[in-house]
C-alpha cells in the first residue's frame, strides 16, 4: 500500500481535474463510513475509512503542496503517518471492546455503506482509468482506487458473513486484514518522515541542498586533494610520505689508526 499511493505535484490541469473529484469522493465517504463504523460497531467499515482517509491525504498534498520545501513535506508526511496510526490504535480498541462485550455489528449498516462506498471507488477507477496510461502519477492513483474496491468489496463480504453467522468475527477479521494494510503503510510513512527531519540532515550550501552523504563525500574529496596537493610540493606527485635522500658512500678508504 506505501507503493501505490506516492504522486508528484507537477500534475496537468486535465490531471487535477480528476484528482480533485477524487479526493472529494474519498474525503466524503471517509466522513460516512467512519461514522457509519462508530454507529454500527463495524471494524471493517472503520477500517476501510481510514483507508480512504489516508488516500484523501495523498491527493490533497498531491494538489495543494506545490511550492513547499521538502523539509514542510516531511512534515506533511510525518503527520499522515501520525493521524493513520492513531486510527489504527483506535480500531484495535474497537475490536477489543466488541471482543469482550460480544456486540454484533448491523450487518444492514454494513451492506448499505460498503454498497454506496462501492459504487463512489468504482465511479473514481472508472474516472483513473482514462488517464493511467498518462505517466505514472496517474497510474499510481489508479492503483489506489483499485485497492479501496478490493477493500470495499471485502466489507460486502464481512457484511455477509456477519449476517449468515450472527456473529461479530467475520467483521473483527476482515477489519484486521485492512488495518495491517494501511498500519504497515503509517509505519513507513513515519520512519521516511523521521529520517527526512534528523537534525543536521539537511542544510543549504552556497544555495544548494546538500544531505549528510553529500556532506561526507565532500570531506572525502577535499581530504584528497590535500593530499594530492602535498604530495606535488614534496615532489612525489601523490598523496603518500616523501622518500628521504640517502647519503652518498665515501669513495675513500678509512685508514685504521695504527
Amino acid at each position: 500500500m506505501e507503493q501505490c499511493c506516492e504522486i508528484k505535484t507537477d500534475l496537468p490541469a486535465h490531471q487535477r481535474r480528476v484528482l480533485h473529484i477524487v479526493l472529494w469522493l474519498n474525503s466524503l465517504m471517509f466522513v460516512a463510513e467512519f461514522g457509519s463504523g462508530v454507529a454500527a460497531h463495524s471494524t471493517a467499515l472503520l477500517a476501510d475509512s481510514v483507508d480512504m482517509f489516508g488516500d484523501a491525504i495523498v491527493y490533497g498534498f498531491s494538489l495543494y503542496a506545490l511550492a513547499r520545501g521538502t523539509v514542510w513535506q516531511a512534515r506533511v508526511a510525518l503527520l499522515k503517518g501520525l493521524i493513520m496510526a492513531a486510527f489504527g490504535v483506535g480500531v484495535v480498541v474497537e475490536v477489543i471492546h466488541k471482543i469482550v462485550a460480544g456486540v454484533v455489528p448491523s450487518s444492514e449498516v454494513m451492506s448499505i455503506v460498503g454498497l454506496v462506498a462501492l459504487a463512489a471507488n468504482a465511479f473514481c477507477l472508472i474516472l483513473l482509468s482514462r488517464h493511467r496510461g498518462d505517466d505514472i502519477n496517474m497510474r499510481s492513483a489508479w492503483l489506489c482506487s483499485r485497492n479501496d474496491v478490493i477493500a470495499n468489496a471485502s466489507v460486502l463480504v464481512a457484511a455477509g458473513g456477519v449476517a449468515l453467522s450472527g456473529s461479530g468475527w467475520p467483521d473483527i477479521l476482515v477489519g484486521l486484514a485492512i488495518a495491517v494494510l494501511f498500519g504497515n503503510s503509517a509505519i513507513g510513512v513515519i520512519g521516511d518522515a523521521r529520517r527526512h527531519l534528523r537534525p543536521g540532515r539537511d542544510r543549504v550550501r552556497d544555495g544548494r541542498r546538500v544531505d549528510s552523504a553529500g556532506r561526507r563525500a565532500q570531506s572525502r574529496r577535499v581530504r584528497r586533494q590535500g593530499h594530492r596537493r602535498r604530495g606535488r610540493i614534496r615532489g612525489t606527485g601523490h598523496g603518500d610520505l616523501p622518500e628521504w635522500p640517502r647519503l652518498a658512500a665515501p669513495s675513500g678508504r678509512i685508514e685504521a689508526r695504527r
